[in-house]
């Protein structure tokens, strides 16, 4: 090889693709490669040339992509390249990309770029995801950097029938209890599973029954197992994933989950043990404690519990939307045992007021998004028991409110700094006065309202009557659906946040020399989704699902809202990975974690995947920009 194709070669597996390709593909890649410099100022490529005819790397300078329809600029540097989407549909390209510096580019002829995407998958992989491939290697870089017992550990998104490891022990519903725990211990299994005679299973009965549901109550062992089981066991289909299998564990309760297929036949078994990767970070055992906690300073040392529970997970390589769901669900449970000491406390367990409450969290916490760093964003939904007032409900609620507010500081939930919580009297309301309230702001339309919408119409229920939280989210989807006025004034104020692109270098920092991930990063995408869902009925709270689900609706491609998907979903995990490491490393307490990230610090790869992402926030404006005519 030439001491050129030796240089050449050097720069290619300095960048992603590239890194990871064979190296007979590499070698194929350069002898066709050839080297192309554009003074400053000039137009490389632009619509008017027509149908794409190369593929371009840049090896030095840097190079904008100019959208006329639109107010975006792509801001491209040495070893990224382009016009990758042109040339796979075979079309003109859709900006017109200028050289901001001298540059110096390599060049590929559209044959060869074709025929290299058959030859490697890596390069193939790359050109069709984009994001979603590079998202991949970098989240593979981290996992190896926190930690080397990630590839010790089962994965969280191995499907249930990769985990099933032993056919499970079942018997009919008429069989003796006696000859069901000798089955079970020739077995040597913890459980039977009582199915019919289509091998559905009926019921479940484990060793910890043995105890309460036999022993105590003196039961003889010649009845029946169907008479100590429990009915209508939990089932998942086999596709499920691992961490979903771990998150009814978690939610409920239980020490097993059964798999069954479409058609509700018996396929296995799964129990705690199997979730081994669970097991160690003891995500059971916390909500286990969670639920019977006796006081708070219980709680306040099991939320130190969840941290270092997070810690572990992102060690193991936890993906972002799974993680950020384990975070919410075990601060669910943790918020609502604390909701229940305190109720209880104040006697209002036993007043009919409490048989219609429901505590409602909004914010991170109502999109089931929350990292270790989260504040309080609540509210209380009642109805009037027969003889009282709304006043005089509302009169009792709000102390208990306030000693709940505050024992959820003490666990490390900020208070909120604008007073949406459930003990402001403002937002702790009946059903018709939340009514009102939601109809004034999308009547209104003022700039505290959009703010106001923008944050209570993420709630959901944590707590109490769920009911009532889903009839107010039912009604919400029927007021804001086709609500063009509404929906027009909230595009046009979530499009004011702009991504924070740069037009001379890579990213516009903040006063602090940082990018806030949080306000500039995640929450355009939080804001289109909402937008999405309102317009189109869809009821979920999370993003990830608003967005899927509103692009089926609005005949969105999906090919483009995955785009936005791992886009966000890896600003999320270098939100993660920033709280991780400074509170791994310093003394800083949750209260103090912020969401201030300097791209100094990030390497290439990552650099290169974050201007990408902020590309697919501006897209996502510029959808709503489109449909709402801003």
């Amino acid at each position: 090889m030439s001491a050129i194709h030796i240089s050449q070669l050097s720069f290619l597996t300095a960048h992603a693709p590239y890194d990871r390709m064979e190296t007979g593909h590499q070698i194929w890649l350069l002898e066709r490669l050839r080297l192309a410099y554009y003074p400053k100022g000039t137009v490389i490529l632009e619509p008017a040339q027509g149908k794409s005819t190369r593929f371009l790397i840049i090896k030095q300078g840097m190079v904008q992509g100019e959208r006329h329809s639109e107010d975006a600029v792509m801001e491209l540097h040495e070893g990224e390249s382009f016009p990758v989407g042109a040339l796979l549909a075979a079309r003109a390209v859709s900006a017109t990309y200028r050289a901001t510096t001298d540059v110096f580019c390599f060049e590929l002829d559209v044959a060869d770029f074709h025929s290299l995407l058959g030859l490697s998958m890596v390069f193939k992989d790359f050109c069709t995801r984009r994001i979603a491939a590079l998202f991949d290697q970098s989240n593979q870089a981290m996992q190896a950097k926190f930690s080397q017992a990630a590839s010790e550990q089962q994965s969280m998104s191995t499907t249930l029938a990769d985990v099933i490891r032993r056919t499970p022990v079942t018997c009919p519903p008429d069989t003796s209890i006696q000859i069901a725990l000798t089955t079970m211990r020739d077995a040597q299994v913890g459980s039977m599973i009582v199915v019919d005679t289509s091998n559905k299973p009926l019921g479940i009965f484990t060793l910890n029954d043995l105890l309460g549901r036999v022993v105590l109550p003196c039961i003889a062992t010649d009845q029946p197992i169907s008479a100590v089981m429990s009915h209508s066991p939990t089932t998942l289909p086999p596709d499920a994933l691992a961490y979903e299998a771990a998150m009814v564990m978690a939610r409920k309760g239980f020490r097993h989950v059964l798999v069954c297929d479409n058609g509700g036949v018996l396929l296995g078994i799964l129990s705690e043990r199997d979730l081994f990767s669970l097991q160690r970070v003891g995500l059971r055992q916390i909500s286990g404690a969670l639920r019977k906690a006796e006081n708070i300073d219980v709680l306040v040392g099991l939320s130190k519990d969840i941290r270092t529970l997070t810690h572990n997970m992102m060690a193991q390589g936890v993906a972002p939307e799974q993680l950020t769901l384990f975070i919410s669900t075990l601060n669910d449970l943790l918020s609502a045992r604390l909701i229940e000491l305190e109720c209880n406390a104040a006697g209002l367990c036993d007043t009919p007021i409490y048989e219609g409450l429901c505590w409602l969290v909004m914010g991170s916490g109502g999109r089931l998004e929350q990292t270790l760093n989260t504040d309080q964003d609540n509210a209380l939904i009642f109805t009037v028991p027969e003889g009282m007032t709304v006043d005089e409900v509302r009169g009792k609620l709000l102390p208990v409110a306030l000693r709940i507010n505050h024992a959820m500081a003490r666990c490390g939930f900020s208070l909120c700094k604008g007073n949406i919580m459930a003990s402001n009297p403002q937002w702790c309301l009946s059903m018709d006065e939340w009514r009102a309230v939601f109809s004034k702001w999308v009547d209104r339309g003022s700039p505290e309202s959009l703010l106001h919408s923008s944050i209570f119409f993420d709630f959901r229920a944590l707590a109490g009557q769920t009911k009532l939280a889903e009839q107010l989210r039912n009604w919400l989807a029927q007021l804001t659906r086709g609500n063009q006025r509404f929906l027009h004034q909230m595009a046009a104020n979530a499009i004011r946040n702009r991504p924070p692109l740069g037009l001379v270098r890579d990213f516009v920092l903040n006063e602090t020399d940082r990018i806030d991930l949080k306000f500039n990063g995640l929450t355009p995408f939080v804001d289109a989704a909402r937008i999405m869902s309102l317009a189109t009925g869809v009821t979920s709270t999370s993003t990830v699902q608003r967005l899927r689900q509103s692009a089926v609706v609005a005949h969105i491609p999906a090919a483009e809202i995955e785009g936005w998907i791992n886009a966000f979903l890896f600003i999320q995990m270098l939100r993660l990975r920033h709280h991780y490491e400074v509170s791994k490393n310093t003394n800083t307490t949750v209260q103090e974690l912020d969401n201030l990230l300097d791209p100094e610090q990030l390497n290439e790869l990552d650099r290169r995947i974050l201007k990408e992402a902020f590309r697919q926030a501006r897209k996502a404006q510029a959808k709503l920009a489109l449909d709402y005519q801003l």
